[in-house]
Parts: C-alpha cells; structure tokens; sequence
C-alpha cells in the first residue's frame, strides 16, 4: 500500500514537472514568435513587461520601414510627427533618385527648385550622351550651340573611326584631306598585316613597292621559322645558302 502512493506521488510530480518545462516552452516559442513579428504571436500570454517591449519593438521595425522603403511600411501606425518624417525621408530619396537617375523618380513630388535642378541635369546628361555618341542622346533639346559643338564632335568621332578601321565609319562624311589621312593609315595596316603573315592582309591592295617588301618580310620570319624549328617552316622556301646553313633536323630534346 506504501508503494503503491509512493509511485503514485512520484509519477504526479514528474507529470507536474513535465507540464510547467511544456508550459515554459511555449511560452518562450510564442515570444520568440513576437520577436520575430510572426502572425502566430499571442500577445495575451505575454508578461507587461514582454508586451510593452515587444510593442515598442514593432513601432521601430515600422518606422525603420517606412524611412528607408526597404522594408514592410504601415502608415497608419505612425503618429503624426513620424508621418512627417517618412514623407521628408521620401522627398529626399526621390529627389536622390531623380538626380543621379540611379532609383526611382516621381517628378511630381519634386518642388519647383528641385524641379528646376533635375532639368538641369537632366539636359547635361543628354548634352554629354550626344557628345559621346550615345543612342539615348535627344538631339531635339540641344541647343544651337550644342548642336554646333556635337556635329563637330560627330566629324572628329568619324575621322578616328575611319582611320582605325571601324565599321561605322562613314567615308562620304570626311573631306578630301581626311580621306586621304584614313586611307594611307589603312594602307599602312594592311602593309603590315601582309609583312607579319596576319590574315587580314589584302596582297590585292599592296603597290608594286610594298609587295617586295612584304616578300623581303615573309622571307626572313620563314627562315627565322626555320632556325626555331617551328612547325610553319616551309624548307623550299629557303635561299640555296640558309638551306645549308639550317639543319632539317632539329637538336635533340626539342619539342
């Protein structure tokens, strides 16, 4: 009988254990549920203290969210002065946005000065846009005079190209003199391309001059080819002289 009440007695505080580490645990997972601002909070289980803690922690969170945009924002919950700061907060990030066209922009809450100041950047970014050549360029609102100093820039820009060689150049565009710059600097490339083996040489276009001298070119890098050993060495290309002179069999151990 004594064993029996004292399995009894035993068994009724290990269960009375049991149930407050329960009702600890979910008191603590609800907490943390309101720490983390979880749907799943009860706030009626939490101490006066956790209450007013977990309150002010949620009108920060919102406030953060509503000055930075970056995060969930609920208007209603500001008092009048924060609903103060959150609209200068987003004047002066759109006014950011607006200046360096890096964010967004809504015009509409700009004031006139601001407004004032984003055109003004605005017509610099397309005035250096046309002047560079860029396609978002607006040559509409240039003025005259900036029009004159990009069709200038647009002369210079073509003359480059076509003495580089570039795809977009525009030959009828350059005068007589430039012309004649462009061409000699593309005969010059292709002159060297023929003496250096490049496959962009055009024999075609070389003068009786120049094609001697790119025979006089491909001669000496054949027997320089063959001095090396390298593989594009053509042996019958080879003078009766460099011929004795270079061995057809390389020293041993060269790969």
């Amino acid at each position: 009988m004594k064993t029996g009440v004292l399995i009894l007695a035993l068994w009724t505080g290990s269960a009375g254990v049991l149930l407050a580490q329960g009702g600890a645990l979910s008191r603590a997972q609800n907490l943390r549920n309101c720490f983390e601002g979880f749907v799943t909070c009860n706030h009626s289980v939490l101490s006066p203290t956790q209450a007013q803690e977990i309150a002010e922690l949620a009108r920060n969170r919102n406030l953060s969210g509503c000055l930075t945009g970056d995060g969930a924002c609920n208007p209603s919950l500001l008092t009048p002065a924060e609903a103060r700061q959150v609209d200068l907060a987003t004047r002066r990030r759109n006014l950011l946005g607006c200046e360096t066209t890096l964010g967004f922009c809504d015009k509409s809450l700009l004031t006139p000065s601001e407004a004032l100041i984003v055109r003004k950047i605005d017509a610099d970014q397309n005035d250096v846009a046309c002047e560079t050549g860029d396609v978002s360029c607006d040559r509409s609102i240039l003025t005259p005079a900036q029009k004159a100093e990009v069709q200038e820039l647009d002369r210079d820009r073509n003359l480059l190209e076509c003495q580089t060689s570039q795809y977009s150049c525009n030959v009828s565009s350059l005068t007589p003199s430039q012309a004649k710059s462009a061409a000699a600097a593309s005969q010059l490339r292709n002159l060297l391309a023929c003496k250096t083996g490049d496959p962009m040489c055009n024999a075609a276009l070389l003068s009786t001059s120049e094609a001697k001298e790119v025979a006089v070119a491909q001669s000496q890098i054949n027997a320089l080819a063959c001095e090396a050993y390298d593989p594009t060495c053509d042996r019958s290309q080879l003078s009766p002289q460099e011929a004795r002179q270079i061995s057809p069999h390389p020293p041993a151990g060269l790969e």
